[in-house]
């Protein structure tokens, strides 16, 4: 079984974002950039189903600037077999890099697609589900745990109520939780092992894909400060602001 991870390339999370002075866009250079974390977690799921012999192959697939690459170095570190990196300049939206996946999946032909539940940069939560409906696939999202056999996956869900747990035909795309695994650090070995691993750069356009952005920025702001918090001097003024400024009771 080939298993298909996909992988970002974000701004590192222990980075403070600043938004550009033309408030279209965050400042990212001279600004650390890392694996989406949700990502690492959907490589490091794929890798143990590599070591248990569940998967046979393990493909990282990484889009966007050149520096995407480095990304993909990453996967390859922590285990994956090889790269597949769609190098282009335009934004890319869910929307589109769900096309990209999509077509990369029919050239590839995974029984298993695994990708970070959202990414930490934009937050949007669509591009797992969307790939999902663009390829007719079944589709566990924000799994917290996962299992396979030759023919089906069980994925057991975060859900508002607590979790669910569903069996997926396979082929399926399966969207990654904070709670599926921890991911394991790259060793020196194998980061230099990554090095000789094989990457295939591809553009847009060799996909047949078009990613205009179909959707646009018209402004970026940082949220505004926080107001300083009072001491009050007894519960019975507590409540009173409570009742009268704040009117939640």
């Amino acid at each position: 079984m080939k298993v298909l991870v996909a992988v970002k390339w974000v701004i590192d999370f222990n980075v403070k974002v600043r938004v550009k002075s033309d408030s279209m866009g965050v400042e990212t250079a001279n600004v650390k950039m890392s694996m989406n974390p949700f990502d690492e977690i959907a490589v490091e799921e794929a890798v143990r189903l590599s070591e248990a012999g569940a998967a046979t192959e393990v493909v990282a697939v990484s889009m966007g600037l050149p520096q995407c690459q480095e990304t993909i170095r990453t996967a390859l570190a922590m285990g994956a077999d090889r790269g597949i990196a769609v190098v282009t300049e335009a934004e890319l939206q869910p929307l589109a890099v769900a096309k990209l996946l999509a077509t990369i999946v029919g050239r590839e032909e995974p029984a298993l697609v695994i990708m970070g539940k959202q990414a930490i940069d934009d937050d949007s939560n669509q591009t797992g589900q969307m790939l999902a409906a663009l390829l007719g696939w079944s589709q566990g999202t924000f799994a917290s745990a996962l299992s396979l056999d030759d023919h089906a996956a069980e994925v057991t869900r975060e859900i508002d109520g607590g979790l669910e747990t569903v069996e997926l035909s396979l082929p399926a795309v399966v969207t990654a939780d904070l709670r599926l695994n921890t991911p394991r650090y790259a060793s020196l070995p194998n980061i230099m092992k990554a090095k000789k691993k094989p990457i295939e750069v591809l553009t847009p356009e060799e996909l047949g894909v078009d990613v205009t952005p179909r959707l646009q920025t018209l402004k970026i702001e940082e949220p505004p400060p926080r107001a300083a918090g009072v001491k009050l001097d007894s519960v019975a003024e507590l409540v009173d602001r409570l009742r009268n400024e704040a009117k939640v009771i």
